[in-house]
């Protein structure tokens, strides 16, 4: 296996874990501060837009380059 192959399997899969990770510490922060169904909505919906940016600026830049 060589280092881009390594590099590109490693930032998948520890990206995944890192998303999973901040889903966790969103839902622990939702139920911690008693956020009730719209404020968890709200704070996972913020982490989505995060997430779901991060996942079209990969598509662009693929396309692109």
């Amino acid at each position: 296996m060589d280092i881009e192959t390594f590099e590109s399997l490693m930032l998948k899969t520890l990206l995944t874990g890192l998303i999973l990770f901040m889903g966790f510490i969103v839902y622990d922060l939702a139920k911690k501060s008693r956020a009730g169904k719209f404020g968890t909505f709200v704070l996972f919906g913020a982490l989505c837009l995060g997430v779901l940016g991060f996942l079209i600026k990969g598509i662009l830049m693929r396309s692109i380059g």
